[in-house]
């Protein structure tokens, strides 16, 4: 069993129910990442799941030069700061450098650590020592075990209010697989373990200058790692995942979300 962490009134790992992370991949416009905060805590209140939300006030990993990247950390912050004052939910978003700790910390819950720097030993530290829960997304250059390492830095630190996060391996060009094996492997670090279902079926840089994705495929995945025994679960989703300015291929729809997440709710309460 993982150690149970609290992110204001939002519980996670232990014996609690499943977590939802979820939001657009990025944050498009104000008014569009209101409504889509509405939306979710509309849908979790319904099936009585637990919600962080989660959007990027800057995707600094894209493909191309001209991938959107939102409007960038100050203007992000004041948006986030928002979800949280006008709808009481505990916020996530990426952190990228030392000097964005700071300012981040002052408004988001969690300080998401993205996979392609999940090695960089003076981030981690500097996000530990902000006494935020610090959330570390798994490389896809990593093996499960491997995370122990990385964990083993936030903890030197000073902080174990530490979530792992499974969002595939590479395998092969511009294709992700996740491994089974690896939710027990990771949980038996004694953290929490978040599977990101949905950048686990995207196709890193499949689309020649953006990223591709296969969203039919994460209700499989993730019915598979929440009868693995997972904590959390991260969704990106989107009301109209094709017209999404980031990361739409492998987004879930808002209106899909609910019989999906009623699915989910139900093996994890049996697995449980």
């Amino acid at each position: 069993m993982t150690r149970e962490i609290a992110i204001n009134d939002v519980k996670i790992g232990g014996d609690r129910p499943l977590v939802l992370v979820a939001g657009p991949c990025v944050i498009e416009s104000e008014a569009a990442t209101l409504r889509h905060a509405e939306r979710l805590l509309t849908i979790c209140n319904g099936l009585s799941i637990p919600l962080i939300f989660k959007a990027s006030y800057d995707k600094a990993n894209r493909t191309s030069i001209g991938g959107f990247r939102g409007p960038g950390i100050k203007d992000g912050l004041k948006i986030l700061a928002k979800v949280k004052d006008s709808l009481g939910l505990s916020v996530l978003s990426d952190i990228h450098s030392i000097e964005q700790v700071a300012p981040a910390a002052e408004v988001l819950d969690v300080l998401q650590i993205p996979a392609f720097l999940c090695r960089q030993t003076d981030l981690i530290i500097a996000a530990a020592q902000s006494g935020r829960v610090i959330n570390i997304k798994k490389g896809q250059f990593l093996a499960p075990w491997d995370m122990k390492n990385v964990a083993a830095k936030a903890v030197a630190s000073g902080n174990e209010n530490i979530i792992l996060t499974e969002r595939g391996a590479s395998f092969g060009y511009n294709n992700l697989v996740v491994d089974m094996r690896t939710f027990p492997i990771m949980r038996a670090t004694g953290f929490p373990v978040i599977f990101d279902a949905t950048h686990s079926v995207q196709l890193p840089g499949g689309q020649g200058e953006c990223s591709g994705g296969q969203r039919e495929y994460v209700e499989y995945l993730s019915r598979a790692a929440v009868a693995a025994g997972i904590d959390g679960i991260f969704m990106e989703v989107h009301e109209d995942p094709d017209k999404a300015l980031c990361d739409g291929p492998n987004s879930i729809p808002l209106d899909d979300l609910p019989t999906l997440l009623k699915l989910l709710k139900s093996i994890d309460a049996l697995v449980k």
